[in-house]
């Protein structure tokens, strides 16, 4: 029986000595059925396209400059050609078993259509900083159909496999989100398209450094509820989501808009008051925003 085919997407931008890590980290993968796409937004110079051209099997596309991983993802996912795919930033490196593992779990449980994982941390100088994020209190959280536990919070650690079928269903990413926040608003829209299945392993070694923790992000990163908000409307409209499971989700959002006044107080109550404008009239929602005023 042929194995199948699984896309590896690959974002980058001026980073030519990470990106050289993350693609060897693929290369280099037990898995060997592999469609390797490294999409470069417009990086300087052609670094970047002169170290792709030394692998004959890897498709190295250059697009102009969007500011983000969405464009750059999206066209990925335009030309891939395998039954699964899965996304890689270029300072990030994978495990070399992590495709088969992750490719394993979903071949033997059709029901799930995506597979997930927990990151080990590493500096910039590949140091492991014997830290990891996403691993969950209860694994439950983060396995089956986990759509209400996964809505305005960080449910799916970097870089799932998922089966193109679902990524078809959920759509692109959203490219008018900057880098805060847009990986967990769609694998947030995945959540109600699929189960997940939770695997308890550090697969990815996520790179903590300057170019990823930016202030911009972390302030960016309070409108992803507004963005939830817009899809979940869509869903509603679309008949996938009830009336009332609306309502529901759209109260989780309020609560987790409350719990960044720590963050931005001013620009989290306006991005309150466009998710709810009726939010203080709800018990539960002022008990809630007493709580983080005092905690401030």
């Amino acid at each position: 029986m042929q194995k199948p085919l699984v896309s590896v997407i690959i974002t980058t931008y001026n980073r030519n000595n990470y990106l050289k890590k993350a693609l060897e980290s693929v290369l280099n993968q037990s898995y060997k059925n592999l469609d390797i796409i490294v999409v470069d937004d417009g990086s300087f110079g052609d670094e970047n396209q002169n170290l792709c051209s030394k692998y004959s099997f890897v498709n190295y596309i250059k697009i102009e400059n969007s500011g983000g991983p969405c464009k750059p993802r999206n066209e990925g996912i335009k030309i891939s050609k395998g039954a699964y795919i899965a996304f890689l930033d270029d300072d990030d490196i994978w495990e070399y078993n992590k495709i088969e593992i992750l490719l394993d779990v979903l071949e033997s449980n059709p029901s799930f259509g995506l597979a997930h994982h927990y990151c080990k941390l590493i500096d910039e100088n590949d140091k492991d900083l014997e830290k990891y994020v996403g691993r969950p209190g209860k694994l439950e959280d983060k396995h089956g159909n986990i759509s209400m536990k996964m809505i305005g919070n960080y449910t799916v650690s970097d870089y799932p496999l998922c089966r193109t079928e679902i990524i078809k269903k959920v759509g692109f990413f959203n490219e008018k989100m900057i880098a805060a926040g847009e990986d967990v608003e769609y694998w947030n829209r995945a959540s109600f398209f699929t189960k997940f299945y939770y695997v308890d392993l550090p697969l990815t070694k996520y790179r903590i450094h300057f170019s990823n923790n930016s202030e911009i992000n972390r302030q960016e990163y309070l409108k992803l509820n507004i963005f939830n908000k817009y899809f979940l409307t869509e869903y509603k409209n679309r008949g996938i989501i009830s009336e009332t499971e609306f309502h529901i989700y759209i109260q989780k959002l309020v609560h987790n808009q409350i719990k960044m006044f720590k963050t931005n107080f001013l620009k989290s109550l306006i991005i309150l008051n466009k998710l709810d404008s009726f939010w203080f009239m709800k018990w539960k929602s002022i008990k809630l925003f007493i709580f983080i005023l005092i905690k401030r």
